[in-house]
């Protein structure tokens, strides 16, 4: 068998695996991006694309600085992007809202908020709460049924497609090595020297992140790590195109810049089961006819649904092996929001060897009860 050395392995080539292979690249390591191909579950290519900070973080400011930190990362990490590929990413981050359909979600939603700005501590998080009226006048065709709305500066929404797009060709545009069509079948660990055998090659180097969703729950034993990930089915539907008429993105409807509506926000416990679900579409299409009467004149072209990476607590998984030091680990379901940090920030904390302090609390140390104690 034929092998190959590399300064870094980075196993998945999705949005996550790709933008920390991007900032390895970038930081002048020789790397290598392993990607299973078509038969892996394909999160990237089912994300509804938003960036995304007021619904993250409750109870964890860890998780919302992480989160806000990468919104403020991302209008450099997209520019950057056009530079060196000429691709767009669709970045377009005006803000967001959170759309209430009753005076009680309106009432809960205003102390969810109040409670993440407590949290954010002197950090700080600018809010607000609009009620129905005068969010009529932020967004036009906003319904009756509208209750209010939640707002924050930091929001917005890009392409993923566009973006996975991106980030390969920039990787690969500064010297990276792309694989496809390679699962790993057998690996070796020991300390700054690992081997995974794929695409019937042995690639060795001192350095390896496993990037590959749903598949870390296998692969993270094999280097030391744990990644007690699970699968969240996540339903969307797409209309035809429309003039640009939503200003900014929601929670739950956003609109391309192609002029399609992206309808969504569904979590199912389907197992690995990528079928749809027709009374779980009925609902999608029900809230977003509800916020916006306007839709229903619209019609339904695309829909599909797609697995979401999930933690038990539902925050990312980051880790480093103790036991054999220079394997990482990266898991999340926010690939588009946290594709800034990835490349940015955690890519340069792999390529120095370890994981700063402000990454312990992510670490799956969390779920051992023995750990906890």
């Amino acid at each position: 068998m034929n092998s190959e050395n590399h300064d870094a392995l980075v196993v998945g080539g999705g949005l996550v695996g790709a933008a920390i292979a991007y900032g390895l690249q970038r930081q002048g390591l020789r790397t290598l991006l392993l990607d299973e191909g078509d038969v892996a579950f394909r999160a990237s290519r089912g994300n509804f694309g938003l960036v995304w900070v007021q619904s993250k973080g409750l109870g964890a400011p860890h998780y919302q600085r992480w989160t806000r930190g990468s919104a403020e990362e991302w209008p450099s990490l997209a520019a950057e992007l056009q530079e060196r590929t000429g691709i767009g990413t669709g970045l377009h981050q005006p803000g967001g809202v959170h759309i209430c359909l009753s005076g009680e979600e309106f009432e809960k939603r205003g102390d969810y908020m109040a409670r993440l700005q407590r949290e954010a501590g002197n950090l700080g998080m600018e809010y607000r709460m609009i009620p129905g009226a005068e969010a009529r006048d932020m967004l036009p065709g906003l319904g009756p049924k509208v209750a209010g709305v939640s707002w924050t500066p930091y929001d917005g929404h890009a392409s993923p497609l566009y973006l996975l797009r991106a980030l390969h060709t920039a990787f690969t545009g500064l010297g990276g090595r792309y694989q496809p069509n390679a699962r790993v079948e057998r690996s070796t660990a020991a300390p700054q020297d690992f081997s995974v055998e794929a695409g019937g090659i042995r690639h060795r180097a001192p350095r390896i992140v496993l990037a590959a969703g749903l598949g870390n729950a296998d692969l993270a034993p094999r280097f030391g790590l744990s990644a007690p990930v699970r699968p969240e089915r996540g339903q969307i539907l797409v209309t035809e195109r429309a003039r640009q008429v939503l200003p900014m993105p929601t929670t739950t409807i956003r609109q391309t810049e192609e002029g399609s509506l992206m309808l969504g926000d569904s979590k199912e416990d389907a197992g690995f089961d990528l079928g749809q679900n027709p009374e779980i579409m009925r609902q999608i299409a029900r809230r977003a006819v509800l916020s916006f009467p306007w839709i229903a004149e619209l019609n339904l072209v695309r829909a599909w649904s797609a697995l979401r990476v999930m933690a038990p607590d539902g925050l990312p998984i980051y880790d480093q092996s103790e036991r054999f030091p220079g394997a990482f680990t990266a898991n999340c379901h926010s690939g588009v929001t946290l594709a800034g940090t990835h490349a940015n920030r955690l890519a340069p904390m792999i390529a120095a060897g370890a994981l700063e302090p402000e990454m312990a609390p992510f670490t799956a140390r969390r779920f051992d009860v023995r750990h906890a104690a």
